[in-house]
């Protein structure tokens, strides 16, 4: 039905506002009429907004989060992958100086794999798998569903942006939510990320929930509820699922940005970069393998072997892109020393990521552009130690006067103390669906079963 018909609607959305402002569970048929009525543009973005602030407030149960699941997959419509390799993606739930996908990605496709990973950009402080990869010039975020399955084929991995049709309803709440306030809505998260990845026809998903300062669930108990919800909506719809709680409590990595966390995850795909980035790229391609069925590949000798760079360079040439050529570089670099003798003690995800949006890295709006060579390189980090006057921080950007407000982003997030223990990546828990946990990663411990 399209907005302004005349034709009379099957119930009233103020209807659907109050039941669930008050309290009540929504039924299917609510939530099929709302969603539906939503994408065809009959229930009005402010109308969608009060609704979504009430589900904030209210919540839902897990029966009314596998329904609204269902109605935005029901929106538009679902991909067939067709390909003779186990298929398994990963999702991260976003955080600060996190490219595990770049490197992930090739990697288990070098195990074995097909890995579509339908990506998308960053919002805020948390950066976008997409907006990193079109640093490199000549790369294209957006491919055919036909482009997309030549690539599983032969090459074995894709990164790109979801199709137009998958999802529509998601798309267009996604981006109310983020300018209303109803970000953190764990059944809107977990519904919203579950709809694109079943629309996908993933059928089989290792999830990476951030927790800390620099990811959008602050503390284990609300990623742990989130972990819950992502693992219980992907097996009512016959998926097989794990979720991983890690600490992003300081920045993945050395680098905050574009083109800066390419050529980190570069270093990572030729044997070398950070050690936290390292051990998580290969913990979770061990967790998505699993899954996919495939044992008798270790993904850290693979790594090492250098296999999975050449995997990249083949998906980056896919699509459009020079795995050798170059990547933008800033025009200004300014660097950050310390004010004392001593060691690291405190380098806040979320002031990091706050300093290198203010930088150019990140967009406050959907449609806002980035610099791709804005961002931060991390010269120092808890746990080392360091001499007054020493470079702490690189702070890149093209636009000079972009410094100063990163600087007070910085603000009362970086410490240096006489003592502090040095920070390693840190697995908080696991959330294990119908994959049992003997056949899961070894040096791994089961948390909350659903």
């Amino acid at each position: 039905m399209k907005n302004g018909s005349a034709a009379v609607e099957p119930m009233s959305v103020v209807d659907v506002i109050r039941a669930k402002r008050d309290g009540h569970r929504l039924n299917e048929e609510q939530i099929d009429w709302v969603i539906d009525a939503y994408t065809r543009g009959v229930v009005a973005d402010e109308q969608m907004s009060a609704l979504a602030m009430a589900v904030l407030l209210r919540g839902m149960d897990a029966a009314e989060i596998a329904r609204w699941t269902s109605a935005m997959v029901a929106s538009g419509q679902r991909l067939e992958l067709k390909v003779d390799r186990p298929i398994v993606d990963k999702h991260s739930t976003g955080g600060v100086g996190d490219k595990i996908t770049l490197p992930l990605a090739p990697l288990v496709a070098s195990c074995g794999a097909a890995v579509p990973q339908l990506s998308g950009r960053g919002l805020g402080h948390t950066g976008g798998t997409l907006d990193k990869l079109e640093s490199i010039p000549g790369w294209r975020a957006q491919l055919s569903v036909d482009e997309i399955m030549r690539q599983l084929n032969t090459v074995g991995a894709v990164v790109c942006a979801p199709t137009e049709g998958l999802a529509p309803a998601d798309r267009k709440l996604y981006a109310l939510r983020d300018v209303t306030g109803t970000v953190e809505s764990i059944p809107l998260i977990a519904s919203s990320i579950m709809s694109k990845k079943i629309a996908e026809g993933t059928p089989a998903m290792v999830f990476d929930v951030k927790v800390g300062s620099g990811a959008f669930m602050k503390s284990q108990q609300h990623a742990r509820a989130l972990a819950n919800s992502l693992v219980e909506i992907g097996g009512a719809h016959g998926m097989h699922t794990t979720a991983l709680l890690t600490d992003m409590s300081v920045p993945l990595g050395r680098t905050i940005g574009n083109a800066l966390e390419v050529v980190e995850a570069i270093e990572v795909l030729r044997g070398g970069g950070p050690r936290d980035v390292v051990e998580l790229t290969v913990l979770l391609a061990r967790e998505m393998l699993a899954l996919a069925g495939i044992s008798d590949v270790d993904p850290g000798e693979v790594l090492a072997s250098g296999r999975a760079y050449e995997t990249w360079c083949q998906m980056i040439s896919a699509q459009g892109g020079n795995p050798e050529g170059g990547l933008p570089a800033a025009k200004h670099v300014h660097v950050v020393n310390a004010n004392r003798d001593g060691v690291v003690a405190t380098l806040d995800a979320y002031a990091v990521g706050q300093a290198a949006w203010r930088l150019g890295a990140g967009r406050s709006r959907k449609d806002d552009a980035v610099q791709h060579a804005a961002g931060i390189r991390c010269l120092a980090k808890p746990g080392e130690r360091v001499a007054a006057g020493q470079p702490l921080l690189e702070l890149h950007t093209d636009s000079k006067d972009t410094i100063k407000p990163a600087i007070a982003a910085l603000n009362g997030g970086l410490e240096i103390r006489d003592t502090a223990a040095a920070h390693t990546m840190t697995v908080l828990e696991a959330v294990r669906g119908s994959v049992p946990v003997a056949d899961a990663a070894p040096d791994m411990q089961a948390g909350d079963r659903v």
